[in-house]
Parts: C-alpha cells; structure tokens; sequence
C-alpha cells in the first residue's frame, strides 16, 4: 500500500517517535499496578493542554464518543437543549441530543462567519431555560474557529452547561477551559495532537458531574456513563480495558505538544498559508474567525474538485480533504495542525497544489509555495 503524506484536516501525519511507541511491548493495563500512575501523569499532561484541574480522561474511541457519552450522560427525555451552530459539526449536534430525548432550539449564525456572540446575547434575553448548549470550537469544515470564551460567559450567566467540541482545535487554538468557565470539552487524538486516531480526551467540571448524579434516570448506557469513569484512580479500577499500545504512544505526542510552543506554531503556519493562497489569487471560504488549524479554500470554478485531488495524490503521493454537506465538491481544505504544522510539509503541499492547478488549466498569480516562504518568514 502506497501511503500519501496526508495534508488533511484530520486525521493528521504521526511523529516517527509517536509510531514506534506502538512498537514497544506492552503491560496488562488491568493488573499492572505502574499503568495507573502512567495514565494519571498522562492526565496531568492532558491537563496542562486542556489549562484545566477540572476531572479529565482519555476514552477508548474515536472522538464521537465523547460527543456521545457527553450527551447521553447529561440529557434525559424533555430536556431543552440550545443547539449553537455556523456549520455542519456544529449542527449535527442536535440530532445526536435528541436520540436521547432532548427538545432541541437551533441558534443559528451565518456558516461563514464566527458565532455572532451579540445576537446570541439578545436570543438569551428572551429564552434561556435550557440544561446545556452545544457547540464547535473550530468548525473543520469551513475552517472557523469561534469565540467560545464570549460564549460560555453568557452560558454561565444562565446557568447554562456548556458542551464544547474542540476536537479540532485543542493543542492548535487558545483554550482556557478553567478561565473561561467551560463544563465539559472534548478533544480527539487524531488532530493537532498528532497521535493515532482511536481516542477521546474529555475534561468534566463538578458542576456538569453533579448534573449527571442528579438523573431522574439512569444514565441509558454503559459504555457511554461518564460517571463511571470517575474514582479509576482511587479503586484502581477502570470501566473496560485500556488501550495501552495507544495510550503509550499517545503520552509520547502530550511529550511533544507540550515541548513545542504550539499555539504560535500554528498561527504563524496557518496566517502564512492563508497570505500564500490569496496571493495566488485563491478566494476563502470563511469571511472571519479563520481557524489555526485548517484553512478552507474555493474550489476554482474552472476546476473540479476531484480532479484536485485525483491529480495531488497519483502525481505527488499527497492528500487534501474536500468539505462536506453543502461545500461539497465547492471547498478544498489543507490541514496544518499538529505535525502538519510543518513549514516544510507545507511547502511541498503546497508546491504540489501550485504544479496541479497549472496541470488542470488553472495558473495562480504568484508560486504558492514560494509566497508561503515569504509570509511566513516575515
């Protein structure tokens, strides 16, 4: 199997050192009375990431599950649930609230634009009976980043749990989860922490553990019952089996982030290939909030999108991601978090893009990798 460097919005390229610790062998996690103090100082790690002292953990799957475990452990059947959305991650939360019975309110803002924090305050005025809210930190899709802080202020005047997905995001964007008072947030291993795809991290705050104890109902699942992940320490005792191989090379990536100055990493990447691709006579998606982690970018009309990235992957063996929903086949996307925060794996990306453009009929008005260069050492 031939594999391409994977320019995507997720999941991202692993560190050499990150792979072989999956190599290395491996205690039972079950018996082995040294793996519970390696996953509380890899929590403490987490910790650091996540600027919290709130309960923290890393579940065993994909970051779906803390989206679901985070629903299905707060929501029971009648619960209001202010759904804030400005794309399709952000949206796709209500349906999930609502297999558990919850009665869903859309706050809606423009998919190209950050969350209007303004018109969310005057909506708040006027109806605010609600358990928890939903919402993306970086909206991957169309390359967003929203201004959580503004928004979890307002949640907290209300009284409001907030529930936040920045699986995108965390180890990328500034996130103050004690500061700015967020409840539960999730992260996924896949994206700027660059370890394998297969974990969840969640951190939970008293205050949303106390909503769970306070159940009318049992909480519908097992898998799912974030209450049972509480006390592993103090019981030496897990839920389900861990799954160490990840864990271990997953607390090499904590290593790494935490070694790097990760959050100017990324914005000086990220602002340097935005610079290049407009440069190059490349029009955006997003009018605002423009992500740190992935940039999304318009399909050129003479072009289509899977010629793009038929032409990346046969003739320069590397992957871009396309978008979803409604900006199918109209948006392109290039991932630069974690690992992918490389000024030289973007500059071979976007060396490739440049070569396929001109293949494909369409000539950027200046080399693109060659003004990421200059952006980018600026």
């Amino acid at each position: 199997m031939k594999v391409p460097m994977i320019m995507t919005a997720g999941p991202t390229e692993v560190n050499e050192q990150v792979r072989k610790a999956m190599s290395e062998r491996a205690t039972n996690p079950d018996l082995d009375m040294n793996f519970f103090e390696f996953y509380k100082e890899s929590i403490e790690k987490l910790k650091m990431i996540y600027k919290t002292k709130n309960e923290t953990f890393i579940l065993n799957g994909e970051g779906m599950l803390g989206l679901d475990s985070a629903c299905c452990s707060l929501i029971e059947k009648g619960d209001r649930v202010l759904c804030i959305e400005n794309g399709i991650f952000g949206k796709g939360f209500g349906p999930m609230c609502e297999t558990y019975g919850a009665e869903v309110i859309y706050f809606s803002s423009d998919y190209k634009n950050t969350i209007d924090a303004e018109k969310l305050e005057e909506f708040l005025k006027l109806d605010s009976n609600f358990k928890i809210a939903t919402m993306v930190h970086c909206e991957t899709p169309s390359g967003i980043v929203n201004p959580v802080e503004k928004i979890a202020e307002l949640l907290n005047r209300y009284k409001i749990i907030s529930v936040v997905d920045a699986v995108s995001s965390l180890g990328g964007e500034e996130l103050e989860t004690d500061k700015w008072g967020l409840d539960i947030v999730l992260g996924g291993s896949q994206k700027a922490i660059s370890s394998p795809a297969g974990l969840t991290y969640i951190t939970i705050s008293k205050r949303a553990f106390d909503k769970m104890e306070a159940r009318k109902e049992p909480i519908p699942s097992f898998y799912c019952n974030l209450l049972l992940c509480r006390n592993w320490y103090q019981d030496r005792e897990f839920p389900y089996t861990q799954p160490v191989y990840n864990l271990v090379a997953n607390d090499i990536a904590f290593d790494i982030c935490l070694a790097s100055d990760y959050l100017n990493k990324h914005k000086k990447v990220a602002t340097a290939v935005r610079s290049a691709l407009k440069r190059g006579g490349l029009e955006l998606y997003a009018e605002s909030g423009y992500a740190n982690t992935v940039t999304a970018v318009m399909v050129p009309e003479s072009i289509e999108y899977e010629d793009l990235f038929n032409t990346m992957v046969r003739d320069y063996n590397i992957m871009i991601s396309g978008s979803l929903g409604e900006l199918y086949n109209k948006v392109f996307r290039i991932g630069h978090m974690g690992e992918n925060a490389s000024e030289d794996k973007i500059y071979m990306c976007l060396n490739a893009l440049n070569n396929t453009f001109e293949k494909l009929g369409f000539k950027p008005k200046e080399k693109l990798h060659l003004s990421f260069v200059e952006e980018v050492n600026k």
